[in-house]
């Protein structure tokens, strides 16, 4: 399960990066991965000072979430089948 970040805990990072800090530097001394600190930063940029906006979806970003989510399984179980075929089409000698 992903960690929940308090909203102050946020901003302060945020804040971090714009006094110059580096990702890579804040992710070490504070632990969130680089991609959740990115994440955050432009959260806040496009709503400056307001952690507490939920994250909203369109419809249509629901559903390109939906069907790649989709496409992921069926690749997955496409690649299966592949090996199943190639383990059983194995002639015997």
């Amino acid at each position: 399960m992903a960690k929940k970040y308090e909203d102050e805990f946020n901003l302060m990072i945020v804040e971090l990066l714009q006094s110059g800090q580096s990702v890579n530097s804040v992710s070490v001394e504070y632990n969130p991965n680089g991609s959740m600190i990115r994440k955050w930063r432009k959260f806040y940029e496009e709503n400056p000072g307001n952690f507490t906006a939920t994250y909203v979806l369109s419809e249509d970003q629901k559903r390109i979430r939906l069907l790649e989510k989709e496409l992921r399984n069926v690749k997955l179980e496409r690649d299966i089948l592949k090996k199943a075929v190639s383990i059983f089409s194995v002639s015997e000698k």
